[in-house]
């Protein structure tokens, strides 16, 4: 795409637009706080996407066509993920309103013991998205579940948050059927279950060490915060028809789920059945939704299901923890975090377009020498390009066409190169807040993307295992052409 310009922008001159959307952003969190997803991010968005564009016109003559060409490519991949968003709306609302998500929480904090809470939310996450083969899927719906579990039990949202997106992120990452693994897989040129054999040595480790950590952490809690757990039991019990029944829209998704059926029809589909339960079990949670007014009619049950799929719900059980707690915003909640997507990816689109980041990722290639700087390059290009792009799958492809050729050329396995790709980039997306898979988990889980990346072990281990795997030389082989490099 440079190509056709006469020169790429200098690296220090290509870093300008991320430095002032990092300091934009950081404005707007410290003065709006979580309220920054209304507007105030955004706006921070275009700003940097302005800087860009001023400079690559100005004085390096890039045409405005570039721009809208490379705009209107990058906004034609995402539609499918901003349907998704929609659907997981729509979720989140009507399994809270239909009981799915109330009996879940009734029998979970029940069932499942303070001290080994995180624990146990980390494995039940990695198992989901293993067989489901989606981390956006597991977190909108066992997900939000257990993080209201865990605030019955009195266990921080930030600590449940994190055992949640450690584990559904470990699941999608090893799984065969999500997208991500198998885009990685294919964009390196690797066959997918030699990919995914090949990451048990980083990933395994990774999330064993999660697993401890939780573990431990979990042990010291004090279970004193368990008190509460009657008055959500009672709140729930008052309120909602908690039955066992509600539990077939759950089953009926994992079968659907089990049958390699898209995400986004999965995730559709088990909306209408959770509607369908809500018209036979919860009846008068639909009346109260629609304002109580002509109760029991064929009128209030249909505006009371149209506001749970589409707006925001707020039911009152005579508890004002649990109120929020089953409080949801249908479809209307996730405008802002579209809203925020579609203009990250207008950031990214200018930087792919102007050549800047081209430019600061051949200046990272430049410093591969040894075999843990070429996999050290990488893994700085994939947090980069995270940071930059705003979205997991043009970070993906961008890092393997960078450095196939590297990787080929110093004569490494192409499964070093898909494996540092999905440890750098698939694990790390959700950890950046103007990221499409940060803005969605914070925006469902409702808990922001800051505070539960500290508590997010797993994903953060990733790219150190990684670069420590790579230090060591740890089944990590080069082709006999190339036996007489330096090797690091």
């Amino acid at each position: 795409m440079t190509d056709n310009f006469r020169r790429l922008p200098h690296p220090l001159v290509a870093i300008i637009p991320i430095v002032v959307l990092i300091g934009l952003l950081v404005v707007a969190v410290t003065l709006f706080g979580s309220d920054a997803l209304s507007g105030c991010s955004q706006t921070a968005l275009l700003l940097g996407v302005a800087v860009c564009v001023a400079i690559s016109m100005v004085f390096y003559h890039v045409p405005w066509s570039a721009f809208e060409q490379q705009m209107a490519q990058t906004m034609g991949g995402i539609f499918v993920t901003l349907m998704i968003l929609l659907a997981v709306g729509m979720l989140s609302g009507s399994w809270m309103i239909s009981g799915v998500v109330p009996t879940l929480i009734y029998y979970g904090v029940q069932i499942l013991s303070p001290r080994f809470f995180l624990l146990s939310a980390c494995v039940i996450c990695s198992l989901v998205s293993l067989l489901s083969g989606s981390s956006w899927t597991t977190v909108a719906t066992i997900g939000v579940a257990l993080l209201a579990i865990g605030q019955a039990l009195g266990i921080s949202t930030a600590w449940t948050a994190g055992a949640i997106i450690s584990g559904a992120y470990f699941g999608d990452k090893m799984s065969p059927l999500s997208d991500t693994t198998i885009l990685a897989s294919s964009a390196a040129g690797v066959d997918i279950f030699d990919h995914i054999r090949y990451m048990i040595h980083t990933t395994v480790p990774a999330m064993l060490i999660a697993l401890v950590v939780y573990m431990i952490v979990g042990l010291t809690f004090d279970t004193q915060g368990a008190l509460n757990v009657e008055q959500y039991t009672h709140g729930l019990e008052a309120t909602f028809n908690i039955s066992l029944w509600t539990l077939l829209v759950p089953l009926a998704t994992g079968l659907l789920i089990a049958r390699k059926v898209p995400s986004l029809i999965v995730l559709f589909v088990s909306s209408l059945m959770a509607g369908v339960g809500a018209l036979i079990l919860q009846p008068h949670i639909l009346t109260q939704v629609a304002g109580g007014a002509e109760q029991g009619t064929v009128a209030a049950l249909t505006r009371g299901l149209a506001i749970t799929y589409f707006g925001s719900t707020s039911v009152d059980t005579g508890f004002a923890a649990l109120n929020e707690l089953v409080s949801t915003g249908g479809m209307a909640g996730m405008l802002n975090t579209i809203w925020l997507i579609i203009c990250a990816m207008c950031f990214g689109a200018v930087m792919v377009a102007s050549g800047m980041i081209e430019s600061i990722t051949r200046q990272i290639v430049r410093w591969v020498r040894t075999r843990f700087t070429l996999v050290g390059s990488t893994v700085a290009t994939g947090l980069l390009l995270n940071l930059t792009t705003g979205d997991q799958y043009i970070s993906i492809v961008l890092g393997a066409d960078m450095f196939r050729g590297v990787y080929d050329q110093e004569g490494y396995e192409r499964r070093l190169l898909s494996r540092t790709t999905e440890d750098s980039v698939t694990v790390t997306s959700v950890l950046v807040p103007w990221n499409t898979c940060g803005m969605t988990q914070a925006t469902v889980l409702g808990v922001p993307t800051l505070t539960y990346l500290p508590y997010s072990f797993f994903n953060l281990l990733c790219p150190v295992m990684t670069l420590l795997i790579a230090a060591l030389g740890w089944r990590i082989r080069r082709t006999k052409s190339s036996c007489d490099q330096p090797v690091g």
